[in-house]
């Protein structure tokens, strides 16, 4: 994950959507740790990119 390691994060998830997201994993070839990080990463992503257009449309508007 990079040069800062990495910590453990323990979360208590329904049964149901456990195995939803096992099902995307799998579809990916991938383990659900991977699957979820990988999610989240993208989903950081998504906002830090959004935030990004979102001031520079701001500075070129004013």
């Amino acid at each position: 994950m990079g040069p800062r390691g990495s910590k453990v994060l323990s979360v208590r998830i329904d049964t149901e959507l456990l195995e939803r997201i096992g099902d995307h994993a799998a579809k990916r070839g991938m383990s659900v740790q991977d699957y979820v990080v990988r999610t989240l990463m993208r989903e950081d992503f998504d906002e830090r990119f959004k935030a990004s257009v979102d001031r520079t449309q701001r500075f070129y508007a004013g």
